[in-house]
């Protein structure tokens, strides 16, 4: 295995970081199921909160 030097493997990397085009859709999507969760967490949880009246 050959080595690389450092500031060619970080232009490597530049350079397929450019290529890549569905990340801010993966982003988002990722986004809005960590939210739903909560959501729903939060919508189911409160239905057991107890009342001492």
């Amino acid at each position: 295995m050959e080595h690389t030097p450092a500031a060619a493997w970080i232009a490597q990397a530049a350079g397929a970081a450019q290529e890549q085009g569905s990340g801010n859709l993966l982003r988002v999507v990722l986004i809005v199921m960590v939210l739903g969760c909560v959501l729903t967490a939060w919508f189911l949880l409160r239905g057991y909160k107890r009342k001492d009246d």
